[in-house]
């Protein structure tokens, strides 16, 4: 165990890449699981929520099931669960509403409703091992709902063909609007990420509500960036979200994106930790094992911070390892050079100092620089090249 401690790396396994967080419920959590992981993170919710207290759909509809009791309720999140009970609550309404609720069929998403349902003094009538609202409808369609009065616990995310279903099945459907989404106050943050998604300085995005992912390409289509987003969270940017119905806005727009088995954030980041290392270029440089991150390097398992302008060099020339590659291509490469080839050669020793090993890039006089590719890898990229 004592030699498993030495070797292991000091740094998480998210260290050296940036990731988006573009949640507005949860987003502390959610920042410091990929903080603890290494990762650097850029806040960027791309909602708000209204308060739930100051909703007046969610106290229309309260009042409605009071005055007249649904058969059956479908609960859909434990936030939601609970919240709604507390607003009710700060009505004046809670002991009506959990008293009419008492006498009705309620179905809950998952454990954690479930939980929050008999918090209440409530009890669940049944509960899928699936946690998916798709097995939910599946029950209720089996059952029939011809001529019966449901409510459904909304909760900002689109539920697609839920409500539809069921009111084709002959059922009356009441939503209850738990929370609303609205556009930040502050869209400061989302364009920030926008821009870093764009220029390729962010490594990964995550999505945790399907209005946030909607949210987020609406801004993006207002500042005319709608084809660049997208050409990098397909491509250079990891698209991830904790379901597959948060993914629904980014697949209609042609998004591959990754999702956890189970939809919690825990899962997510345990996805990230093995998606974002798999995907780093690793090659065999001058002796060393350099694996290149976002925003660092690994050098023989070291980590090494490198500054952005190093970065965008080390990147062009390990896309032809082992190659010359040109000081002009390389200033093209550089953010805001200009026409000043001595902009390369001051950012190249930057890197080398960054990385700690000179001796991994080459300076080939009056040619370029190269990657100082092990000679064993030279035919192996010389035939990928």
């Amino acid at each position: 165990m004592d030699d498993e401690r030495e070797q292991s790396p000091e740094h998480g396994p998210l260290a050296g890449f940036t990731v988006g967080v573009t949640a507005a419920r949860r987003a502390d959590e959610l920042g410091a699981l990929l903080e603890r992981r290494g990762a650097a993170v850029l806040h960027a919710p791309a909602l708000r929520i209204v308060p739930l207290s100051d909703d007046s759909e969610l106290l229309a509809a309260t009042k409605e099931i009071i005055g007249r009791a649904p058969d059956i309720a479908v609960a859909t999140t434990a936030i939601g669960f609970r919240g709604w009970v507390e607003a009710a609550d700060g009505w004046g309404l809670g002991e009506d509403l959990l008293e009419r609720l008492r006498g009705v069929r309620i179905l809950a998403r998952g454990p954690k409703v479930k939980g929050a349902i008999r918090a209440a003094g409530l009890t669940e009538e049944w509960s899928p091992a699936s946690e998916s609202m798709a097995e939910v409808l599946d029950r209720l369609l089996e059952e029939g709902v011809d001529g019966l009065r449901i409510a459904v616990q909304l909760h900002g995310e689109p539920l697609p063909g839920f409500v539809e279903s069921l009111r084709a099945g002959g059922a009356e459907v009441l939503g209850v609007p738990v929370y609303r989404w609205l556009p930040p106050e502050d869209i400061g943050p989302v364009d920030r990420l926008i821009d870093a998604a764009v220029a390729r300085t962010l490594d990964a995005v995550t999505f945790t509500s399907a209005p946030a992912a909607a949210s987020l390409l609406s801004r993006a289509e207002e500042r005319g960036l709608a084809d660049d987003l997208l050409a990098a969270l397909g491509h250079d940017v990891l698209p991830a979200c904790v379901g597959p119905v948060t993914a629904l806005p980014l697949q209609a727009r042609g998004v591959d994106t990754v999702q956890p088995e189970r939809f919690r954030l825990g899962p997510l980041v345990q996805l990230l930790c093995r998606e974002l290392p798999s995907r780093a270029r690793t090659l065999p440089v001058a002796g060393h094992r350099v694996e290149i991150r976002g925003h660092a390097v690994l050098v023989d398992g070291e980590l090494r911070p490198v500054p952005p302008a190093g970065m965008s060099l080390l990147r062009t020339l390990s896309r032809r390892p082992g190659w010359v590659v040109s000081r002009a291509e390389l200033l093209r490469a550089l953010p805001g050079a200009g026409r000043d080839e001595h902009a390369v050669e001051t950012a190249m020793a930057r890197l080398r100092t960054a990385l700690g090993a000179p001796k991994l890039i080459q300076t080939v006089v009056k040619r370029g620089y190269r990657l100082a590719l092990d000679p064993a890898a030279d035919a192996k990229y010389d035939a990928a090249v």
